[in-house]
């Protein structure tokens, strides 16, 4: 039986210093002013290869990548392979918004790992998975400045600042099996983890007045579970026709929530208020359940086509009782909703096996796709969409399935109707590399 030993130790050794570092650092280290909101931006799942498609990957299956879209999908690969996959993701944003005091642009731009997920098989048409991804960021950073204002007498200058950093991941553990050649199930265990800032500070030059300082830091924990199914129908010879879908449970989230207000001058604190939360006895908190649905057509390994709806439901979330907070003292407020998303997906490899031109045995991709954030604005329920092409390809390297992804995300964010809101302008990089090997290989000898 022949096993890579080497190939396992360094992507196990990899697998646990990235989740070491993860929790580490506590944050994902995005930015968008949109973050403030709730539990900050749900990061799209995925890995490169369906992140270049559009998001989609419901009903995607590719015996070459790990797809853990769906926990069904890990069926579909050699039943003798080991599978790693390995990505990171650079952000860089524009920011406009047009107010009665005039026009405002900046930006912004970050780097960090995307996901890292290993893949082993069970018993023939059986399959294991574990990895780790982001769940959501938060990252912002609000200044304002205010002339001597009439607050309490004279102030001087006042100096309003609200920033929020920090996120949550979600380590996963999932297997699948493959019925009749046609059917795939499969089922994850996933548990988040995280932590989130959020503070609010006034400080005034007249040093006569303390500086306020308020917010609060949020640890969350939880567990759920995710379900996933794939039926695949050959229509002739090349065609097939796959159906797949996705459940996941909605969690109720435990931890702490601090939430503290104290003033300061020089090195003196005076604490006005501080209070403690224990969510898991609270209960207040919990991330929506999700439902998706997608078919795909592919034609062999030559081509694939794909769409895709997804649904989760945060109305009864509860961090609406955790508002962030932007200048000038005021609340960030929202309302927790529904969410959707509708995307597709195309994928092209002109000659897999083409040992004259290299290019012909690359793959070629390309989506769309459509997002309704989570939450919507008050008083006017104004909703936060997302719009974006994405592009994509993947170079084989070494030899086997293994290959290297790059793929562009274009897309806006924010109200394209309201444009005093914040329009966000994002080009996303993202690069993967997945690892693909064969095991468990019976030696030969004559």
């Amino acid at each position: 039986m022949k096993v890579n030993c080497k190939v396992l130790l360094l992507a196990v050794l990899a697998f646990f210093l990235c989740i070491d570092a993860t929790a580490q650092s506590g944050a994902h280290n995005a930015y968008s002013p949109y973050s403030v909101y709730g539990v900050g931006d749900i990061f799209k799942e995925g890995s490169a290869y369906t992140r270049s498609m559009g998001g989609v990957g419901i009903a995607t299956r590719n015996r070459r990548v790990i797809n853990f879209t769906n926990p069904a999908a890990v069926t579909a690969r050699d039943s003798l392979s080991f599978m790693a996959d390995f990505g990171v993701i650079e952000n860089n944003k524009v920011f406009n918004q047009t107010t009665d005091a005039g026009k405002f642009k900046s930006a912004n731009n970050t780097f960090n790992i995307s996901d890292f997920v290993l893949s082993f098989p069970i018993w023939r048409s059986s399959a294991f998975m574990v990895g780790i991804t982001p769940f959501s960021d938060v990252g912002y950073d609000f200044t304002s400045h205010e002339t001597d204002p009439d607050i309490i007498g004279k102030t001087g200058n006042v100096t309003y600042q609200s920033y929020g950093q920090g996120g949550v991941y979600q380590f996963f553990v999932g297997a699948g099996a493959t019925f009749w050649k046609r059917l795939s199930v499969g089922a994850e265990f996933i548990y988040y983890f995280g932590t989130i800032d959020k503070v609010s500070n006034t400080v005034y030059t007249d040093e006569s007045y303390r500086a306020i300082n308020s917010g609060y830091t949020m640890q969350l924990r939880g567990t759920t579970g995710k379900f996933g199914l794939q039926y695949e129908q050959k229509l002739g010879s090349d065609l097939s026709l796959t159906l797949g879908a996705t459940y996941r449970l909605s969690s109720n989230m435990g931890g702490y929530a601090n939430v503290y207000r104290f003033a300061t001058a020089s090195e003196v604190s005076d604490t006005l208020i501080f209070r403690t939360d224990t969510l898991r006895n609270s209960g207040k908190l919990r991330f929506g359940d999700e439902l998706g649905v997608g078919i795909s057509l592919s034609s062999g390994e030559n081509w694939s086509v794909e769409f895709d709806y997804l649904r989760s439901d945060w109305r009864k979330s509860g961090f609406d009782s955790y508002q962030g907070t932007m200048v000038e003292g005021s609340s960030s407020t929202f309302r927790s909703t529904v969410s959707q998303s509708f995307r597709a997906g195309f994928e092209y490899t002109p000659n897999r096996n083409d040992i004259r031109y290299y290019m012909k045995k690359v793959s070629y991709r390309g989506g769309l796709y459509f997002d309704r954030q989570y939450y919507c604005l008050d008083p006017s329920g104004r909703n936060v969409d997302a719009i974006g092409i994405t592009l994509g390809m993947t170079f084989p390297v070494f030899k086997g399935n293994n290959g290297i992804t790059v793929g562009l995300d274009f897309g806006r964010k924010g109200n394209f109707k309201d444009r005093s809101m914040v329009g966000e302008h994002y080009a996303t990089i993202f690069v993967g590399m997945n690892l693909h090997d064969i095991w468990f290989q019976k030696t030969m000898y004559k």
